[in-house]
């Protein structure tokens, strides 16, 4: 019996039902079998060699040495020196290492460390980033429980977890983490919270009974999985699996099997990497061989040209530039709330097209509230969110006040008494210690005015009968200062039904109206909400302790609860973003088929009404679950092997998958994921360490701020490219004109290096730090194939080529036959070149719109701040005595400035109008299509 302020001690109040002692001291086991679900316990025990006092200390040492110690095994991880070496195996890591190698072969030493600096600088963020990626296998490993109650040699004693072998007898209270796969063999109110491994946000019944062999996880009621907590009630299981054999272990072997998808981006640039490699070495060895035997240059000197050709060619300053975009929007991300731990994963968000978001904890709470409740002839909506006191009770709309309705006061009151869990307010959250529905009840209760001080002072408990899966009910004996008794029952409402004979009304009570409660039911349980019901009993001033029999018959009836774990405000506002943005967002959850419907629906899901659940998906083989993901959107009953073979079928059909969750069950689908998205609060540290992403606000509605920072990132990038590749054409085309007009360079390839270098680091690199253009969330995702050399760059890199060679080689020759020396008509190409880099510089910034505006042209700090730097070290290039030596440059004359700013300036105006061009004839098709 409990009384009120007292603790019953832990005990099982019957000997477990264990067969007689196993007289075999070497038993030899089969392989585990993955259905001990679904056999007697008294089998299992048998087949286990459980005994009635336990096993030995010797038995158990033999099984330890055949099962192994109750742990994960360790992952293999590459070497530190390894993963090193591994960052350098990019192809335009090699193209930027043989630049360095060229430039060192040139003699400029400090211009080959600079180029080296940047490869190692890129190597070790990568390596710190990556360092992280291969810890989630050791979270797994640390969520098993570190001490077990156990029986050994007839004495019930604690051990460590790990020392833990099939056939142990471990007992269970609440506040355990289960520390095995146990097969339970007695219970008394036993409830597990199970969302980690599941994904059920409500703690899970469990009892004795077995269940078919091809029950889901999820339903799996007579066992215990290891990592799972005791929410409630006390139980015996026999150790049914341990270690790798347990289902966290399961999910432990899936991690090590899954190999981490490369990026879009990152297999973009490979191809690039390729393509330009191959084009650079092959117009440089043309060049060589047309100047040797066409124009009789020596091999020493072509030699010489080629290599600067290369050099003119190479964009040195992309991997530098590409990594510091990424980390740029690794910050603005950061300020978002989302925290990214691997920096590609940054520019692979902008090419998301689907999103599978598990559904508790991450599109909704993961805590549970009272959605409605019907008391009398009423329905009554009540608002708020989450375990907080701050909300209403609304009646058709306006507000109910609770202290004149005695009904809803009675049944406010009921729900409270009734409950043994109780709030806590710390940090401006409010969580619940104890059962996450009784959480929900209390703070119903508080909301109707309940004041938990007063009510625990008013009526003192003096007994009660706790929730249990065979009864499902839970009943409490109340007495106030005047000694009126009452008893309040809430529990399983098919149940309570059966037990009321008569209900309150308004006015009174009345019989009990069967078929108009069972439709209350009934439409509660359609909008997805657990139903609740809550009856009592007046009982005699002398009643001090609680029987079944006082409760099985007589009871009236106060009115049912509706409970449900709601999506956040702020996730609903996020879903319908990201599919104006045309990504597809599909719900992957443990929970049951009725309750992932109606969350869905209220989420606005696309197509909320269509559901596969875990065992439809078992019926279906890779190509016809590939055939039908495109129409679902809903995933209910869903394993952690489920979710990732969903994942694995949405990118068989060339989709990018942003995966989000934060349970143990996620973990595995998160790796697999292009983008695995974790919560930061209440997500494990198996779904973080798993993860590329983490939501430090648990907030599903950052996803859709982190998809449009990824998209301004591959944006920004694009721009940088669109940058550096025209420019680099025009200096390699001013090298292949000379040579086939037979005149001198216009650029040395020191002056060709000195320029991609100040520019690289100043034009290109303030274009990274662009914000998002205003359509970066109306447009769809980007094919995942779209290459890098797309047709528009192409042509982009024709034109301005062109542009810069007319202009700057028209300047040199317009010097040389005005009598300038060649050392001063290349001083004037090389500022025309810069200038002209500065003009298209500005136009980069919009893609597609027009820069001739305010905004266009003056509106980014750091593009003018490179702007006013990259001029101040031309004229430092130009006057500085020490550069004149080391650049071989000449003064120049205020005319020549004139000159070449602007003819560089027309780069501006023609591309300016390209732009036009294009939107206009974009404009024409659309309408003649249309």
């Amino acid at each position: 019996m409990l009384r009120c302020g007292k603790k019953t001690p832990i005990c099982l109040t019957r000997p477990l039902p264990l067969g007689p002692p196993d007289h075999r001291s070497k038993i030899e086991f089969m392989t585990l079998p993955s259905s001990w679900h679904a056999a007697r316990h008294d089998l299992v025990l048998e087949q286990l060699g459980a005994k009635l006092h336990g096993l030995s200390t010797d038995e158990a040492d033999r099984r330890r040495a055949r099962h192994g110690p109750n742990e994960l095994p360790p992952p293999r991880v590459r070497a530190p020196f390894l993963r090193f070496l591994d960052q350098f195996h990019n192809v335009l890591i090699y193209v930027l290492i043989a630049a360095g190698a060229i430039t060192a072969a040139l003699g400029h030493a400090i211009d080959s460390a600079v180029i080296f600096g940047v490869v190692l600088i890129n190597a070790a963020i990568g390596f710190v980033q990556e360092g992280k990626a291969e810890s989630a296998l050791n979270s797994i490993r640390r969520m098993l429980s570190p001490q077990a109650l156990t029986l050994r040699d007839g004495h019930r004693i604690p051990i460590a977890a790990r020392d833990l072998v099939p056939g142990d007898i471990v007992f269970l209270s609440s506040g355990d983490k289960v520390p095995a796969d146990l097969r339970l063999v007695q219970t008394k109110g036993l409830r597990l919270q199970e969302a980690a491994l599941t994904g059920e946000s409500l703690a899970v019944d469990k009892g004795i009974v077995p269940v078919s062999a091809d029950t889901p996880l999820a339903e799996r009621s007579c066992m215990a999985y290891a990592g799972t907590l005791v929410g409630a009630g006390v139980g015996a299981g026999v150790v049914a699996a341990t270690g790798a054999a347990t289902e966290i272990g399961h999910i432990s072997a899936m991690l090590t099997q899954i190999r981490p998808l490369t990026t879009p981006l990152m297999r973009q640039m490979a191809v690039f990497g390729r393509v330009l490699t191959f084009a650079i070495l092959a117009i440089a060895a043309g060049t060589f061989v047309f100047g040797v035997t066409l124009r009789d240059y020596g091999a020493d000197e072509m030699f010489l040209a080629a290599v600067g050709l290369s050099v003119a060619a190479i964009p040195e300053g992309l991997p530098a530039i590409m990594t510091i975009a990424l980390a740029v929007g690794v910050e603005r991300m950061a300020r978002r709330n989302a925290i990214i731990r691997r920096l590609p994963a940054v520019e692979t968000l902008g090419a998301v097209s689907i999103i599978c978001s598990d559904k508790t904890g991450t599109l909704t709470r993961n805590e549970m509230a009272v959605m409605g409740v019907a008391a009398g002839q009423n329905v009554f909506e009540v608002t708020g969110s989450g375990y907080s006191p701050e909300g209403e009770i609304r009646l058709a709309g306006r507000p109910a006040d609770a202290g004149r309705d005695p009904l809803l006061h009675a049944l406010a009151r009921g729900a409270f008494l009734c409950s043994d869990a109780s709030l806590r307010h710390a940090d401006g959250d409010w969580t619940v210690d104890g059962d996450p529905m009784e959480g929900a009840l209390i703070a119903f209760a508080r909301k109707a005015g309940i004041d938990p001080e007063a009510e625990n002072a008013a009526w003192a408990r003096m007994d009660v009968i706790p929730f249990d899966a065979e009864h499902r009910f839970m009943a409490t004996l109340h007495r106030n200062i005047e000694g009126t008794m009452l008893i309040h029952v809430k529990g399983a409402p098919e149940r309570i039904l059966e037990m009321c004979g008569r209900q309150c009304t308004e006015t009174g009570e009345a019989p009990l109206d069967q078929a108009y409660w069972q439709r209350e039911i009934t439409d509660t349980a359609r909008r997805g909400q657990r139903v609740l019901a809550l009856a009592v009993l007046a009982t005699r001033p002398d009643h001090t302790e609680l029987k079944f029999s006082d409760v099985a018959s007589g009871l009236t009836l106060l009115g049912l609860f509706g409970l449900a774990d709601p999506p956040r405000a702020e996730s609903i506002e996020a879903v319908a973003r990201c599919q104006s943005a045309g990504i597809r967002v599909k719900m992957i959850t443990g929970d049951h088929a009725g309750t992932a419907t109606a969350i869905a629906q209220q989420l606005g899901l696309a197509r909320p009404e269509a559901v596969l659940t875990g065992r439809q998906i078992d019926a279906l083989d890779d190509p016809e679950l590939r055939a039908r993901i495109g129409d679902v959107d809903v995933f209910a009953r869903a394993s952690p092997a489920h979710k990732l073979r969903l994942v694995q079928a949405l990118q068989a059909g060339r989709h990018i998958v942003a995966m989000t969750g934060d349970g143990v069950n996620d973990a595995p689908a998160l790796k697999r994921a292009n983008v695995g998205v974790a919560m930061g609060q209440k997500g494990t540290e198996a779904a973080k360490d798993a993860a590329e992403m983490v939501l430090a606000d648990d907030n599903f509605a950052s996803i859709a701020h982190a998809v449009e920072e990824g998209r301004t990132v591959y944006d920004n990038l694009k721009k940088a490219i669109t940058f550096i590749l025209p420019t680099n054409g025009g200096e390699a085309l001013m090298i292949v004109a000379a040579i086939a007009l037979g005149h001198a360079l216009p650029i040395t390839p020191v002056q060709i290096l000195w320029v991609n270098m100040i520019t690289a680091v100043t034009l290109a690199l303030a274009l990274a730090f662009e914000p998002a253009e205003h359509d970066v969330m109306a447009r769809p995702p980007r094919p995942p194939a779209e290459p890098i050399l797309s047709h528009f760059l192409i042509w982009r890199i024709a034109f301005v080529s062109t542009i810069m060679l007319a202009g700057t080689f028209g300047l040199f020759l317009w010097e040389i036959n005005h009598g300038a020396e060649v050392a001063a008509a290349r001083t004037v190409a090389v500022n025309a070149l810069v200038m002209f880099e500065i003009f298209y510089a500005v136009s980069t910034r919009y893609l597609g719109a027009n820069t001739f505006t305010w905004q266009g042209l003056f509106g980014s700090r750091q593009l003018l701040l490179a702007a006013g730097l990259v001029i101040a070290l031309q004229i430092a290039f130009t006057y500085a005595g020490f550069m004149q030596v080391l650049f071989d440059t000449r003064p120049l004359p205020l005319a020549a400035w004139i000159r070449l700013v602007a003819i560089s300036s027309s780069v501006y105006v023609l591309v300016e109008l390209e732009k036009w061009a294009i939107r206009r004839w974009r404009d024409y098709r659309n309408t003649t299509l249309g």
